[in-house]
């Protein structure tokens, strides 16, 4: 009988836990506005920072070069994990760490911060096993049709009508106004908090709006369709046979990044205009731009570790992307404590040039104390437990353990 058992270190591949720490340090910097509560002051309040200048520009390039992308290349990634575990053990393993991660995401999200995409990465990663008796051309369609099914679905919100959020947009504010939660305190609440029961209390509401934004946004066929060509890549271990195709992906990064850059750009302008195309044609810009321009980054990036794969760069970068799930809920704790009133209360006093940089320096942090961890232990903490809880077994953590 096969010994149920997580990735050996042997058996890792270094460019997708380097894109895996790639993909964190995007989402650190795609976040910390919101940490940093920035993204709730009003215009006014925004334009009176003194770095509103050039607040004005990162804003853009943000929404250029960062928004969507790096979580586009975090959802592909969580696809090849799915292939990576089907080829060594049962889908009922997979149910079982979805579940779990079901579980630590919802923590995540009623206890320490509201913006986790964990919970929805879990319940899409159920769905993933429905795809499977499809033949693969129909997998890749499918999540075509699955990445486009906003752009439809805005349309018929913004043409016939249909608000599929309006419900859940209703308890949102109904929680927050039972908290006392008003538009005008909205975005010093956290800031102003003086104790975990009433940052709880934001978090309440909070939960109620994050199920809000999933529907509004049309997250879920999104990420489920993200997971399936991820899932592709991983079936047929493209990230192994890198040189095999070399000189096709040098085509792919070219048409890639020239669609990509120029198209999320005209993005990056709808967003900041307030969509004066209206809803159906900024979500058509987001599918067209976002995800183009990732699977840019995503070939870029494994050209440069074809030539150079030994580049600290790439072993620096893999350090954080092997304790992935430690270090995303740690930008949330880092978050909490730098801007939220329990703890040092810097919120809505810093531009956004200065959270970005706040970002970059958490995420060197992390590099450096990731690297000082997988030194003396096999598993980032919150790794370890999450296997352990998966295959139901005691693995040692400690590298002078390791038989």
């Amino acid at each position: 009988m096969t010994t149920l058992s997580p990735t050996s270190a042997k058996e890792r591949h270094v460019v997708l836990d380097a894109l895996r720490g790639l993909a964190l340090l995007g989402i650190a910097l795609a976040n910390f506005p919101e940490f940093a509560l920035w993204t709730f002051l009003s215009a006014d309040e925004q334009s009176a920072m003194p770095t509103a200048g050039v607040d004005g520009i990162v804003r853009f390039l943000q929404y250029m070069l960062v928004d969507g992308k790096f979580y586009t290349i975090f959802s592909l990634l969580f696809g090849v994990g799915f292939a990576l575990i089907l080829s060594r053990h049962s889908i009922s393993l997979f149910v079982r760490r979805m579940v779990i991660l079901i579980a630590i995401g919802a923590c995540h999200l009623m206890f320490l911060w509201s913006g986790d995409i964990l919970l929805l990465y879990a319940i899409g990663g159920l769905l993933l096993p429905l795809c499977l008796q499809l033949k693969d051309k129909m997998k890749f369609w499918l999540a075509t049709c699955l990445i486009l099914i906003p752009v439809g679905l805005d349309a018929l919100t913004e043409y016939a009508g249909i608000d599929f959020s309006g419900p859940f947009y209703n308890l949102w504010w109904k929680e927050a106004s039972r908290q006392g939660i008003t538009e005008e305190n909205f975005a010093t609440w956290l800031r102003d908090a003086d104790s975990y029961s009433q940052m709880f209390a934001f978090l309440l509401q909070g939960a109620c709006e994050r199920m809000w934004e999933f529907v509004s946004g049309h997250r879920l066929p999104k990420v489920v369709g993200l997971f399936i060509i991820g899932y592709l890549i991983g079936k047929y271990r493209l990230y192994a046979r890198l040189e095999e195709y070399h000189s096709w992906l040098r085509k792919l990064c070219r048409y890639a990044l020239a669609w990509g850059l120029p198209a999320s750009a005209l993005y990056a302008w709808s967003a900041t205009e307030g969509h004066p195309w209206g809803l159906t044609a900024h979500s058509l810009l987001y599918a067209v731009s976002v995800i183009p321009l990732a699977f840019g980054y995503i070939v870029l990036f494994c050209l440069f570790f074809m030539q150079c794969p030994t580049n600290r760069v790439f072993s620096w970068l893999a350090a954080p992307g092997r304790m992935a799930l430690s270090n995303y809920l740690s930008q949330s704790l880092i978050g909490v404590v730098l801007f939220y009133g329990p703890g040092f209360g810097f919120g809505c006093s810093m531009g956004l040039f200065y959270i970005e940089l706040t970002a970059l320096v958490v995420f060197a942090v992390q590099i450096a104390v990731s690297g000082w961890w997988l030194q003396r232990f096999r598993f980032g903490p919150l790794e370890w437990i999450w296997r352990m809880l998966t295959y139901g077994s005691y693995f040692k953590i400690r590298l002078e353990d390791r038989q």
